[in-house]
């Protein structure tokens, strides 16, 4: 499973990118919004320091605005990934978008109906929304389990990117049903660390280590 991060700090995003985890990294507007910086100028700063696709996201709803400013965004830098809506112009958007090489990453997918459209339209990545499905009192990894048998089924290239994850159990819950990226706040990515055992077996290690009087330099 490939990691990206859901924010636009950079601060995190540098971070993250130097202990060799980071895959990618998915912005919004809301989020680009929080940095106060100039959008184009964050995402610029961001390719230059992660290799993998970054998606950016256009403002547009109708299909010529959206290819309007995807032609701008995607001059940014070759690992621009352009993040459309899941709506009928934001898939006419992606259709062309990908046929002319460019990745897309469509967003905002509450559904496997949904997912299998943004295959059947070539997107490089879909973007199913498992903490907002949760919300709303279904289940999030269930739909995670359907689009990624639905795929699998008819081979589609493209790759499931889990969005809206909450914590550790989402991530791992996805990786064994076989979704191919996660996206998670910082703070989730960080998370995976964590287990009380492992701090004890450290703690128990450097005691004794400490108890010897030796050192390795």
């Amino acid at each position: 499973m490939k990691f990206f991060i859901d924010t636009a700090d950079l601060a995190e995003i540098k971070s993250l990118a130097s202990s060799g985890l980071l895959d990618g990294v998915t912005t919004n507007p809301s989020l680009i919004a929080k940095s106060g910086r100039d959008f184009k100028e964050v995402i610029k700063e961001i390719c230059s320091i992660v290799p993998g696709p970054v998606s950016a996201e256009v403002a547009g709803t109708e299909y010529e605005q959206i290819m309007k400013e995807a032609k701008v965004l995607r001059k940014i830098a070759d690992n621009v990934c352009i993040k459309v809506p899941l709506t009928p112009d934001g898939l006419r958007a992606c259709r062309h978008l990908s046929d002319d090489g460019t990745m897309v990453n469509v967003t905002l997918c509450f559904s496997a109906a949904q997912a299998l459209l943004a295959a059947k339209s070539n997107a490089s990545f879909i973007s199913p929304f498992v903490g907002r499905v949760d919300d709303i009192g279904w289940d999030g990894m269930q739909l995670i389990a359907d689009i990624v048998e639905m795929y699998q089924n008819y081979s589609f290239k493209t790759e499931v990117l889990v969005a809206s994850v909450r914590g550790p159990l989402h991530v791992i819950e996805a990786a064994k049903m076989g979704a191919h990226v996660a996206t998670l706040p910082p703070a989730v990515l960080r998370s995976l660390f964590n287990h009380p055992l492992t701090d004890k077996g450290l703690a128990q290690f450097l005691k004794d280590w400490q108890g010897t009087g030796q050192t390795i330099v």
